[in-house]
């Protein structure tokens, strides 16, 4: 038995994807960097590997991510059909990843801490300007990301 060929737009639409996420999230991250200490208590140089290292993560999140919404929703269609599942499959699989990570990095390993001016979230503690950037950043990117007509 043979799986039907995947989608000649998939791959456009997954790099345009990426490539949104990369922007986005490096925008993002030099944004919020100000609310973590590492503002105050790190060199320029611990600052810029810092955003660049969590940058290149968040990529990873949301592609991967991406990647376990296809292949549980998208199947060969996609992005022709079903998009906007796929989309906020991976949106709400990226928001829970990063709800954990910031727990798991704030309180358990203590890996980074926030400062004051962090907005944080009822009950969890997380930080909301990172649970926002894994909502917005790739809604954006979604919504840049669809096939385009006439390729």
């Amino acid at each position: 038995m043979t799986l039907p060929a995947a989608q000649p737009a998939a791959r456009p639409t997954i790099l345009r994807f990426l490539a949104a996420m990369a922007a986005g999230n490096l925008l993002w991250e030099v944004a919020q960097v100000p609310l973590y200490t590492l503002w105050v208590d790190g060199s320029w140089g611990q600052i810029g590997y810092a955003v660049l290292h969590c940058t290149v993560g968040d990529v990873m999140i949301a592609g991967i991510c991406l990647l376990l919404s296809l292949a549980v929703l998208g199947r060969n269609a996609w992005p022709l059909q079903r998009f906007g599942a796929v989309a906020a499959a991976t949106v709400l699989l990226a928001l829970s990843y990063t709800i954990f990570s910031e727990w798991l990095n704030t309180e358990v390993r203590e890996s980074w801490a926030y400062r004051e001016a962090m907005p944080r979230l009822p009950v969890l503690g997380t930080g909301l300007t990172p649970v926002l950037q894994l909502i917005v950043v790739p809604v954006l990117g979604f919504r840049w990301a669809p096939p385009r007509a006439g390729r």
